[in-house]
This record gives C-alpha cells, structure tokens and sequence, in this order.
C-alpha cells in the first residue's frame, strides 16, 4: 500500500511539472471580480475586512480574493469568509492549503473530518457539497473551518482529488484556473462546537450559490 501510494504521488509530481511547463497560451475564462459580490447573503449582512497584507497576498499569489466577516440578521453571530481565486496555477502560484498556513499563524488541529452539506437551491438530485471540517485552537480560543476547492463547476473537500483535477483539466480543457473557500465561525462560550458547526453549514447554504458567477464553471 505504502509502495502504490509512493508511485501514485510520484506520477501526480510528474504530471504537474509536465502541465507547469506546457507552453500553449491558457484562456482567461469570463468571471464577475469579487468587488462586485454581494454584502447581502440571504439573511447574512457582509462586512469588508481590511486588504490583505501586501506580504501576504505575495505568498499567496492569489489574482482576485474576498475576505469579510457575515452576520446573523440580528447581529448575534458572524463567520468569517476568505475565497482566494487564481486565474492560472501553470507558474507555480498554486492554491495554499488552511491545513499548512493555520498552523503558521499559531492554530492547531484539534479534529478533522468529511462534512457534507445538502444546498436547499440546488437542482433535484443534486449531491451535497463535501467540505472539510477542521476544529482548530490557539490557547483557549477553538474555532471551526469549513473549506473546500472549487474549479469549473467542481467542489472538491480532497488535496488530492483537487490535483488529479487540476492536471485532467490542463490536459482535455487547457485551463488551470481555480479557487479555495473558506468559511470559519468562532467557538464562543455563548455557542458550543455544534452550534457553530449549524451556523457555518448555514452561511455555506447561502453562499454556495452565490459563487457561481465569480467562479467561472
């Protein structure tokens, strides 16, 4: 098991240094900018967070990013929102996985696990959105993060199925374009970890479909 994993993980590297270097042109697909999306997610008001430390965004390599705060109607809980796009991943900006850049800002795993999410919206027979599910801590503070990979109509909770994706589609669609979301609801006396697991599955319920014009399909 060991030894086939081994060669799997040495094929995926090889196949991503192949597509990394491919030199035919890749299309920048139509999208509406973050700037243009909207502050008001079913009952969910949006607030900006300030812009991104100049530093950081350079590390990240992101093209286009949304980072806000959402809150209840009546102001009593928020979850924080970061989607990062990258219109191409051919030059070695790739997206950058919460389970290497929490830990570098001082949160550590505490448990993580598959979620599904059901969208209300979405079509008859629709299959929920698998998402990871991380409960992260720093001292006494515990927060939950729900996050995913979504490229070309596809949501995808696994780094590894993400990458064999990244690569088909650079192959058959010629396109390497795709984004990380990331949804987290802090972990207050006032809401236990159920609770803000039910209130982060909320916002992702109304914000799934929102992505759809920003994240082109």
């Amino acid at each position: 098991m060991i030894a086939r994993c081994l060669i799997l993980s040495l094929c995926f590297a090889a196949g991503f240094g192949l597509v990394m270097r491919a030199e035919r042109p890749e299309p920048t697909p139509p999208r509406t900018t973050f700037d243009r999306f909207p502050m008001a997610l079913g009952t969910w008001q949006g607030v900006q967070e300030p812009p991104l430390d100049p530093r950081v965004l350079a590390v990240l390599g992101v093209d286009d990013y949304l980072s806000r705060a959402y809150y209840t109607s009546d102001r009593s809980a928020a979850v924080g929102l970061y989607v990062g796009y990258y219109g191409s991943q051919r030059q070695g900006d790739t997206m950058h996985s919460p389970q290497n850049c929490l830990p570098g800002s001082g949160w550590e795993p505490v448990s993580n696990r598959l979620l599904r999410i059901a969208i209300p919206s979405a079509p008859a027979g629709s299959s929920p959105v698998a998402v990871n599910r991380y409960l992260i801590q720093k001292g006494i503070d515990r927060q939950l993060v729900l996050y995913w990979y979504q490229s070309h109509g596809r949501a995808i909770a696994s780094e590894y199925w993400a990458k064999y994706y990244l690569i088909r589609d650079a192959v058959r669609l010629n396109r390497t374009d795709g984004a990380l979301v990331r949804v987290i609801a802090p972990i207050v006396p006032e809401r236990d970890e159920t609770q803000a697991e039910m209130l982060a599955v909320r916002f992702v319920q109304d914000l799934f479909p929102a992505l759809a014009g920003y994240l082109p399909g």
